[in-house]
C-alpha cells in the first residue's frame, strides 16, 4: 500500500523524500510487494528487508537526492549480486518527491520503465483499473507493461486503547507500527501519557473516560487496561451496550469472573459477556508489559487474518 500519509508527513519535515518500493518479486523476497521505506538526506524510515539488498538501496537513493535523477527501477538478484541465500529477485523502484507535489488519494499508477511521465497508459493497465472499480474494492499492487500500480494505504482498523500505564505503552509501541491500523489513545489526563507518541496514534486525555465510548466506531477494537477496576467495569458495561468489533480486557481469571458475574447484574446477556477476552493475550509468555503487548499483538494479527479471510469469502 502506498503511504499517502506518512509520506507528505516526511517531505513536510525534509522537503525532498526518496520512496523506495518492491514493485515485484519472484522467488524468495525479503519482504512483499508493497514493502516501501522512505529515504531523506541523512535519515531513513521504514524498510524493504534483506540487509545487503537495504543498504545498497538507500546509497541509491541519497545518490538520487544528490543527483538530477528522479526515477530508478531496478531488478536485484538477491543471490548472484548481494550473496545473499534467498534465491530470488526483486525489482525495486525508486522515485523522488518533493514538498508540494500532487498525491492521489486513491491509487497512485505511473509509468516507472521507459520514459518518466510520458506514453499513454496501456490498456492492460486501464482494464485493472476498471475492473477493481467495478468490484468496489482496491487493486493489487502491481508493475504491468512498465507501469507501476499501487492502493493508497486507509486505515483498516481502527483500535481503542484505554488506559496509559506501562501495559498501555507497550501496547502503542506494538500496535502502531503495523500498516493499517490507527490508534485512539486514551486515559484519565495529558500527564498520564508520554511526551512522544508514534504516527497514527490519536491521544484523548478525559477526566470521564467511558463518556468518550459514545463516539467510538461500531467497528472499533477495543483493549481495557486501565488503574481502576471500577473504571474497566464501566468500560466494559458501556462498550457492550454501544457495540464493538473486539473487547480484550487485561486480568487474571479471578477477574474475569468477576467482571462476568457483575455484567450480568447490570442486564448484560451471558453470550454477549462472552465476547470479552479476558485474560487477553498469551499468558503463557509472562506479566512483564512488552510480554503481554506481544501477546496481544500475535491475537490481534491474528484476527485480521480471520477477517480477511471472512471478506474474501463473502466477495468470492
Amino acid at each position: 500500500m502506498f503511504d499517502r500519509a506518512g509520506l507528505l508527513a516526511a517531505l513536510a519535515q525534509h522537503g525532498r523524500v526518496v520512496r523506495v518500493v518492491i514493485a515485484a518479486f519472484e522467488g524468495s523476497s525479503p519482504r512483499e510487494a508493497g514493502a516501501a521505506m522512505l529515504v531523506w538526506q541523512g535519515g531513513q524510515s521504514g524498510t524493504i528487508g534483506g540487509g545487503a539488498l537495504e543498504f545498497q538501496a538507500v546509497a541509491r537513493a541519497q545518490a538520487m537526492l544528490a543527483g538530477g535523477v528522479a526515477l530508478r527501477l531496478d531488478r536485484v538478484a538477491l543471490g548472484p549480486a548481494l550473496g545473499q541465500c534467498c534465491g530470488g529477485a526483486v525489482t525495486l523502484v525508486s522515485e523522488v518527491y518533493a514538498a508540494g507535489d500532487v498525491l492521489p488519494e486513491d491509487v497512485v499508477v505511473r509509468p516507472v520503465a521507459g520514459l518518466l511521465g510520458g506514453g499513454a497508459m496501456p490498456l492492460a493497465v486501464k482494464r485493472l483499473l476498471a475492473s477493481a472499480r467495478g468490484q468496489g474494492v482496491a487493486p493489487p499492487i502491481t508493475l504491468l507493461q512498465g507501469w507501476l500500480v499501487e492502493p493508497v494505504a486507509r486505515v483498516e482498523r481502527q483500535v481503542w486503547i484505554w488506559g496509559a500505564g506501562h501495559v498501555g505503552r507497550a501496547l502503542v509501541q506494538v500496535l502502531a507500527p503495523l500498516p493499517g491500523v490507527a490508534i485512539t489513545w486514551v486515559d484519565t489526563g495529558a500527564e498520564r501519557f508520554p511526551a512522544e507518541v508514534p504516527d497514527g496514534v490519536t491521544v484523548l486525555p478525559a477526566a470521564d473516560p467511558a463518556a468518550l465510548v459514545a463516539f467510538a466506531p461500531l467497528a472499533a477494537e477495543h483493549l481495557v487496561l486501565t488503574y481502576s477496576h471500577a473504571l474497566d467495569l464501566e468500560l466494559c458495561h458501556r462498550l457492550l451496550t454501544h457495540g464493538f468489533r473486539h473487547l480484550g480486557l487485561i486480568g487474571s481469571a479471578t477477574k474475569a469472573a468477576r467482571f462476568r458475574a457483575r455484567l450480568r447484574d447490570l442486564g448484560h446477556l451471558p453470550a454477549e459477556i462472552a465476547r470479552i477476552a479476558c485474560p487477553m493475550g498469551d499468558k503463557s509468555l509472562g506479566k512483564h508489559p512488552q510480554e503481554i503487548a506481544l501477546g496481544v499483538g500475535v491475537a490481534f494479527l491474528r484476527q485480521g487474518l480471520t477477517q480477511t479471510a471472512n471478506h474474501e469469502e463473502r466477495a468470492g
